[in-house]
């Protein structure tokens, strides 16, 4: 696969869909209706894929599949999937081929977020210290973000001693970010570090998380 780090991925496809080249595919943005907005989008081959054009007589492993530059002509939303019509992609065969592919953008054209708003690719790695009462406490490093059990996000961190933790991603907390350092500086209540993956809830507003593809 192309470096995923250089990548926003929006959608993996499936299978055809449809008689003209059209193909199904998942959506792997919360901003589906982004589509509306892009002409030139970006196929990733799927891991493990090899271009066998790159292999010589010397019996050279083959390179990966380059990345490829597509127009998106048409889509549409269908069940949860989204439907995509690619220039060029004309026929099942066509579309068949496309099967396991991931449509990505350069992280650099990614769409740009409100303050106090952040992609969770961004945040996945990070260090996030306890600067409460004035000390620096390390709390872990961010392993995932759950926004599925309330109003605030929840990051998910791994504590060397103290194992998985879970911390409320709540502005009332946070104190700064600083993403090129992959560090985050939030003032925790006492104890919350030793409450382990239970009772972490919290009625602050939340310093909103947003994904776009593999942000998420």
């Amino acid at each position: 696969m192309a470096d995923q780090e250089a990548w926003v991925w929006l959608a993996e496809i499936r299978r055809p869909q449809g008689r003209k080249g059209e193909v199904l595919a998942s959506i792997l943005t919360d901003f589906p209706e982004k589509f509306a907005e892009r002409r030139h989008v970006w196929l990733l081959a799927p891991q493990g894929h090899a271009d066998p054009r790159s292999s010589d007589s010397n019996g050279q492993a083959p390179g990966k599949i380059a990345p490829r530059a597509v127009e998106l002509v048409h889509h549409w939303m269908h069940k949860g999937s989204v439907v995509l019509h690619f220039a060029g992609v004309d026929s099942i065969t066509d579309a068949e081929a496309l099967r396991g592919q991931v449509v990505a953008i350069p992280r650099a054209e990614r769409a740009a977020l409100d303050p106090d708003t952040y992609y969770i690719g961004d945040l996945m790695g990070c260090a996030v210290v306890d600067v409460h009462g004035g000390g620096a406490r390390p709390a872990g490093v961010i392993v995932d973000v759950d926004r599925s059990a309330g109003p605030v996000a929840l990051l998910v961190l791994e504590h060397a001693q103290l194992g998985e933790l879970l911390i409320p991603f709540a502005k009332s907390y946070l104190r700064r970010v600083d993403l090129e350092a992959r560090r985050l500086e939030m003032d925790l209540p006492a104890g919350l570090l030793e409450l382990n993956a239970a009772g972490t809830g919290s009625s602050d507003v939340a310093a909103e998380v947003a994904t776009e593809g593999n942000d998420g």
